[in-house]
């Protein structure tokens, strides 16, 4: 086995390199050994690692701050609309003394997580006011606070659709992205769980990257992080962070949840920060929890259980291009055999 595994390395290092007796030799033409060694570490250009991303991938941006810290609010949700709004804020408004300048709450955090309630509890953002009360307090304490507020999801109703909607504000409060969920959930895992999104709410179009005071920030919505594509997009759009509102469930969550948040970070090589209300057994849909931040080495940072609670976490920008200079995938990817296309990107070029 030993035997096989160092043949197979010595084939990989370069062609027409063999083993015999085990001594290494080069059939048909004799190279010296440093010379094999250096062809084997230098970059192949006809790999064409930049045309692996379409249009090519943007420069990681130079961040307004490149040390934060974040809080992680994995609030409590109950049927009382006027309580969840009051209850995010005191809450938002906690993590803001205790030092956050990002704050990051759960999927669907002012009323139920069902086809039901999504109807009621819809909110006009477009309108305002009155006609979408736990937007305006989001607005006017992340203006308050000063500080970056991915605002979880809420449904959203514009026209005749509704939305799981997350919006992000800055810290000035005005709105500085809208991200509508684009990959519904629409599961049927027998005898477990059956949930359809599709049956109230309409698919999002549109990736969201959004620039703000603690960095490129690419947001996706609970099932959205399954999707690989997406996240991949978002690292070659600039993002340092991956900010992910979920509600995952009793069945997929100990599955899955921190496979993916890991994943995500690893193979992209940046941060992930997810959030989840907090588990209630007496309601229809009952939460994992378990909200987290990642690091862009697939490490974890922070996490917790299923209880409310808030984490306080730091976040430094500069482990991203560090983590990338011990593992530079950007140079060596396979341009020539593979290709992640931005349609939205390249139809705008």
């Amino acid at each position: 086995m030993r035997a096989a595994a160092t043949s197979t390395a010595a084939a990989l290092l370069a062609p027409g390199l063999k083993l015999c007796a085990g001594r290494a030799r080069v059939s048909s033409c004799r190279l010296p050994l440093r010379r094999v060694a250096a062809m084997a570490s230098a970059p192949n250009s006809s790999f064409r690692p930049e045309e692996a991303r379409s249009p090519p991938a943007l420069e990681l941006p130079t961040p307004p701050l490149s040390k934060f810290k974040v809080a992680l609010c994995q609030l409590s949700v109950t049927a009382d609309k006027s309580r969840n709004i009051a209850h995010a804020r005191a809450a938002i408004e906690k993590a803001a003394s205790d030092g956050a300048k990002l704050v990051l709450l759960p999927e669907i955090w002012n009323g139920p997580y069902s086809n039901d309630s999504f109807p009621e509890y819809a909110e006009d953002i477009e309108a305002g006011g009155d006609a979408a009360p736990s937007f305006s307090m989001m607005s006017e304490v992340a203006r308050s606070l000063q500080i970056t507020l991915v605002g979880g999801s809420i449904a959203e109703r514009s026209g005749n659709n509704l939305y799981n909607t997350c919006c992000v504000f800055g810290s000035d409060g005005q709105l500085k992205g809208k991200h509508r969920k684009i990959h519904l959930f629409d599961i049927d895992i027998p005898g477990k769980i059956t949930f359809k999104e599709s049956k109230t709410l309409t698919a999002g179009q549109s990736p969201t990257v959004v620039d703000t005071d603690v960095g490129r920030i690419g947001i996706g919505i609970c099932y959205d992080i399954r999707f690989q594509e997406l996240a991949m997009l978002y690292a070659a759009r600039g993002a340092h962070l991956l900010c992910y509102p979920g509600a995952f469930n009793m069945t997929t969550g100990p599955l899955h949840w921190e496979l993916l948040q890991r994943a995500r970070a690893a193979d992209n090589q940046l941060f992930v920060a997810t959030c989840g209300p907090a588990r209630d057994t007496s309601a229809g849909y009952v939460a994992w929890g378990h909200s987290t931040l990642v690091g862009p080495f697939g490490e974890v940072i922070a996490t917790t259980e299923h209880e409310e609670t808030t984490i306080i976490a730091d976040i430094d920008y500069s482990l991203i291009e560090q983590r990338r200079q011990f593992l530079p995938l950007q140079h060596q990817r396979r341009g020539d055999l593979y290709q992640l296309v931005d349609v939205q990107r390249l139809g705008s070029n």
